[in-house]
């Protein structure tokens, strides 16, 4: 299943400027994520769809304030875990009285369901949701953020922030709900377990059948002492494991933001609000004006398979959000997306109704086809089929370890990067050369290799100024290993440019992982994000793959292994903010290797992986 791409920060910028397109793309990429934070903190509770919708609703008003477009995804979440706590805050202001509330999970929406059934999960995976339902609901609000944090759309800072706490004491969190979890699980199995140990069903007499914390203690506490139950704990996987690679659950009917009601059609939707309320329009008014808009919408596109123009006018009398809809299209909206038991509104016979009618514009014309991502790239160098390559993996630049694209004819909207691979590639001509290629200059290639540049960082700081002089954006040289650890070439590296007053922008690094299972992208992650950690700045990540170096010849994963390793890994890596960009090793595939194309520009399954991810 190809991961969706999350809008990055310049869809941000232009849905903050007023951009109607951008707005759109902003509330369909990001609605999953908070479907999937709140369906796991209240666990499906019927509050769910609100407290979406909610938070939406609240991030659409509140775009203009956002000083950080970088940060919005962080934003956002903080903002979904407000009115979490909200809905808990609500819910326990609920006066008891002699009638029990219908305020529970609703069946036909319930998260745990939800998620084993259109997941399509069995065995462990299974096993890991079910018991989901044992927790609090504190527990449940902390795993609902770690959760997407193991999968890799979260990051450590940002659950951090989502908590109000320090990173440390989020760790200190995290380790304890994960333990609270595990315990679940032995309950979920012991439970299941049949026929059940005897010892246990007396414990569970008077259970109502109810999950909740405290039975969980109860039968957690049996199952440790019992010989008979203790057995169900002997293989469980790491829990990161098994969550990792998890997709997020899809959204609802009701919340299919990316199916809009009419979406077949060539529309213009304009909602003109209220007093000194913002304008809100188009898609993202379908969704987030559900009870009012949703059936107008309905009411136009039944006229609208008519093919004509219609204005829906609303009563006066009230105070609704819209005043008026206008809609035209060219083509007829599909019947089959027209809810029949919605009727038009009705008018007031008190007042006269009030009238706008706004014409819809010409639609646009259609827009050039544009890469997968912008952060998604490849390392190559020239061979057969490269440029049709370049084309099909969807990446978003490239580069070739030298100043130019060494005879590489990219399509066009790709980007190079060029690079000054070591201390021969100095000379003022060569210099001049990158600077005339690119935006952006990638800085020494594996300088703590001998192998590679193979240069002290003393030597580096002495050669950077003439780097600097270009007036080119400028990454750190690549180093190929312990990026993260003090008292490493890096650290020395940016230690001594601090020191000296020289300019870097951003950290590249290269990471080989020799670990071939679903854990590899979890190695990963948990590298940049260390590398990113100790020097605060954007990470390119300008080499990366799977390849097990230690016995001296090099081992490969399969194209199973590698072709799962893509996939995840470049989620991972589009859901990190300030991972800037990443290149697999390589694009060629003219060797056994890690290479994601054949000669002739033939993906393998690694390359269909990749080219199908970010």
């Amino acid at each position: 299943m190809a991961v969706p791409v999350e809008p990055g920060v310049v869809t941000v910028v232009a849905a903050r400027d007023g951009d109607q397109r951008a707005l759109d793309e902003l509330v369909a990429g990001y609605l999953p994520l908070v479907y999937n934070i709140v369906g796991h903190a209240l666990g499906g509770h019927a509050d769910t769809d609100d407290v979406v919708q909610e938070t939406m609703l609240r991030a659409v008003n509140g775009l203009g304030s956002l000083r950080d477009p970088a940060g919005f995804r962080s934003w956002l979440v903080v903002i979904a875990m407000n009115q979490i706590r909200e809905r808990h805050r609500a819910h326990q202001r609920v006066p008891v009285t002699g009638e029990v509330p219908e305020d529970l999970a609703d069946p036909g929406a319930d998260f745990v369901d939800l998620t084993i059934m259109r997941l399509q999960l069995s065995g462990q995976r299974r096993e890991v949701v079910a018991a989901t339902r044992w927790l609090s609901e504190d527990e449940r609000e902390l795993l609902s953020l770690w959760w997407l944090e193991a999968a890799g759309r979260l990051t450590r800072t940002e659950v951090a922030d989502a908590l109000d706490l320090t990173p440390q004491h989020t760790a200190v969190r995290v380790q304890r709900v994960k333990g609270q979890l595990d315990a679940a699980r032995i309950v979920v199995r012991a439970l299941e377990k049949q026929p059940r140990c005897p010892e246990l069903a007396e414990v569970v007499t008077d259970w109502d059948g109810d999950p909740s914390a405290l039975w969980r203690k109860r039968i957690a506490r049996h199952t440790r002492g019992c010989r008979r139950c203790e057995r169900v704990m002997s293989d469980l996987a790491a829990v990161e494991g098994l969550i990792a690679r998890l997709p997020l659950v899809p959204l609802p009917a009701a919340l299919a933001f990316s199916q809009p009601l009419l979406a077949a059609t060539t529309t213009s939707t304009v909602l003109t609000q209220v007093g000194t309320a913002p304008v809100v329009t188009g898609k993202v008014a379908l969704f987030l004006q559900g009870a009012l808009v949703k059936p107008i919408a309905a009411a136009a596109a039944a006229v609208l398979a008519a093919g004509v123009a219609v204005t829906v006018v609303l009563p006066s009398g009230e105070e609704p959000v819209a005043q008026a809809v206008s809609v035209s299209a060219s083509a007829p909206a599909p019947t089959s997306l027209l809810p029949a038991e919605v009727a038009p509104p009705e008018t007031s016979s008190s007042a006269p109704p009030t009238t706008t009618t706004t014409t819809a514009p010409a639609p646009p014309p259609p827009a050039e086809p544009v890469v997968a991502s912008v952060k998604k790239g490849v390392s190559t160098w020239n061979f057969d089929g490269v440029t049709k390559a370049l084309g099909d993996v969807r990446a978003g630049w490239y580069y070739t370890w030298g100043a130019t694209p060494e005879g590489v004819a990219a399509p066009q909207g790709v980007e190079f990067v060029p690079m000054i691979w070591g201390e021969k590639s100095m000379d003022q001509a060569n210099i001049d050369r990158a600077k005339a290629n690119g935006k952006v200059l990638l800085g020494f290639n594996e300088p703590d290799f001998p192998e590679q540049a193979n240069m002290t960082p003393e030597r580096a700081l002495d050669l950077w100024p003439k780097l600097q002089a270009t007036g080119l954006r400028l990454g750190a040289p690549s180093v190929g290993h312990s990026g993260d650890k003090e008292g490493a070439w890096l650290d020395r590296f940016m230690t001594g440019a601090a020191q000296r007053g020289l300019r870097v922008d951003f950290i590249p690094i290269h990471w080989y992982g020799q670990d071939f299972s679903a854990a590899a992208v979890g190695h990963l992650k948990n590298y940049v994000e260390a590398v990113h950690a100790r020097y605060g700045k954007p990470v390119w990540l300008t080499e990366y793959a799977l390849i097990d170096f230690s016995s001296g010849t090099p081992r490969y994963p399969s194209q199973q292994e590698l072709a799962a390793f893509a996939r995840g890994s470049s989620a991972m890596l589009e859901g990190l903010p300030y991972v800037e960009r990443y290149a697999w090793f390589a694009l060629p595939a003219e060797k056994p290797g890690t290479g994601l194309y054949a000669p002739g520009g033939t993906p393998n399954q690694a390359g269909e992986a990749y080219r199908d991810a970010g």
